[in-house]
């Protein structure tokens, strides 16, 4: 079907073959048609001149869907969320949806994603020719999102550590709960993407070539989400390395306190005795008895000090 271009903003077009970039006027066979955030006559066109499957469709317009795949009578099916700025991770998702024909593949997203603006460049070069080897590298190139993630988080989680050593009054707990919720829901995004596409190697329609490139691409998500679990476990015995360095200072503390009454009590106890208001006490009426006291308080606190310091105890 054929009909009046549409607007190259919302709706841009690339022959497969050649991947020279046309004006989409409705081609089914030989293109790449993508589609950004699309409007209602958009949508219209596009189901116009592609046999959308209805479910398929509404999961494609559905805001925050997860990553998912499905073999439809129509075409095959595959949306895919990843991260917005992975570099510097937080919590903003984008995601890319792709409807995969026999000769064509049509994409929908809100605003593009990082890896369909990277595969555009290269359709129509070798290997990225057909609908799934342009389908595979969407894959590919959003698994490797994720290994760009681990690697900013990775960042991130070093100078945590490094903090948690150099700066021993620093609470470094509300860092790690909010890195490990990240991580959690990067995980989870990883291991959607990577059961997406272990259903679209299951039943697609394609060639062993590219049953083996979809086997490569869930191969890249498992690692992916392997590399975030040790990331994630890394945080948690981050969390029980400064739990034990605060419980060892607390210790330190405690000894050093506990040192320090040592020394004091039996200064206490012969000032006790000393004071006591008895009649007959020799001390108080000998002329050196005040000397004698404090002589006794420093010999005897020196001495325990000293025995503290040379165990280590002070």
């Amino acid at each position: 079907m054929t009909g009046a271009p549409y607007d190259a903003r919302m709706i841009r077009a690339k022959r497969l073959d050649t991947g020279r970039a046309v004006e989409w006027a409705g081609e089914t066979h030989g293109v790449w048609v993508d589609a950004h955030d699309p409007s209602a006559d958009d949508l219209a066109a596009l189901r116009a001149a592609f046999p959308l499957n209805r479910l398929a469709l509404e999961d494609a317009l559905e805001r925050g869907h997860w990553s998912r795949a499905e073999q439809y009578p129509e075409h095959e099916f595959v949306t895919l969320r990843s991260f917005v700025h992975p570099d510097a991770p937080d919590d903003f998702t984008e995601r890319v949806s792709v409807f995969v024909f026999r000769d064509a593949v049509l994409t929908i997203s809100s605003a593009g994603t990082r890896a369909l603006d990277a595969v555009w460049t290269l359709a129509g070069r070798e290997a990225v020719n057909t609908p799934h080897e342009v389908t595979y590298e969407l894959l590919d190139h959003t698994a490797d999102t994720f290994f760009a993630l681990a690697d900013g988080l990775e960042s991130r989680l070093d100078a945590l550590e490094e903090r948690v050593f150099l700066n021993a009054r620093e609470n470094p707990v509300a860092a790690v709960f909010t890195l490990k919720h990240l991580l959690a829901h990067a995980r989870r995004l990883a291991s959607d993407a990577r059961e997406a596409t272990a259903l679209l190697a299951r039943h697609a329609e394609c060639t062993p070539q590219d049953l083996v490139r979809y086997r490569d691409a869930q191969d890249s998500f498992t690692r992916a989400a392997g590399r975030l679990d040790g990331l994630r476990d890394f945080l948690t015995s981050l969390l029980d390395l400064h739990l034990n360095l605060q419980s060892q200072r607390m210790n330190e503390v405690m000894r050093t306190l506990t040192a320090v009454s040592v020394v004091f009590l039996p200064l206490t106890f012969l000032a006790g005795v000393w004071g006591m208001n008895f009649q007959h006490m020799p001390e108080l009426a000998w002329p050196y008895g005040y000397a004698l006291a404090w002589a006794s308080f420093l010999l005897i606190g020196g001495l325990l000090a000293l025995y503290f310091k040379r165990r280590g105890w002070w």
